[in-house]
């Protein structure tokens, strides 16, 4: 393992938070593409002796996380506290910004058929969607994206990485998921 590898293991540890690969590179003087090949070196290792720990990458940042094959493990010993899971329509919400993003809340009005002002503010609050910018019409709403924390709290490291949405026949039922 090379030492930049080391160090970073060593300060995504004891930072424990998610890290952004230029923020690291600054801070270490050295290019992006280093701290990429480091962390990639460190999952590697990872991944290759089933360490109990993982990294985990997720847009423009990385981070240290326990392997998601020993979770019934650490939930048994520490026993978290129960976290408070998203309603089903901050769930719908959440869905039609991260499939049609960036969008307005008369965007997510129109699928959802509802009022969306609590959702949307409960996923800011949440850090699950943020601002992204103004749209260019009348009023200029605002227009609001996924952010780094969602693709960390549902385990993908793009939006690329979402699953397909399924496909609507001209009778406007569902069509089944091909693999």
């Amino acid at each position: 393992m090379t030492e930049l590898s080391k160090i970073l293991e060593a300060i995504l540890f004891v930072s424990g938070e998610p890290l952004q690969l230029a923020a690291l590179a600054n801070a270490l003087e050295v290019t992006e593409l280093e701290i990429s090949a480091a962390a990639d070196e460190l999952a590697s290792d990872y991944d290759y002796n089933r360490r109990g720990i993982c990294l985990k990458r997720f847009g423009s940042h990385v981070q240290l996380s326990t392997r998601a094959d020993y979770a019934p493990q650490i939930e048994k010993l520490l026993q978290p506290v129960q976290k408070q899971s998203l309603s089903q329509a901050a769930l719908e919400t959440l869905a039609v910004v991260a499939y049609k993003q960036p969008v307005t809340k008369l965007d997510i009005e129109s699928v959802r058929g509802v009022k969306c002002d609590y959702s949307v503010q409960s996923l800011v609050n949440k850090g699950l969607i943020e601002e992204v910018g103004r749209k260019e019409a009348l009023g200029r709403p605002i227009l609001y994206g996924t952010t780094d924390t969602f693709l960390s709290h549902f385990g993908l490291a793009s939006l690329e990485d979402l699953p397909q949405p399924p496909e609507q026949s001209a009778d406007g039922q569902e069509e089944p998921l091909t693999p």
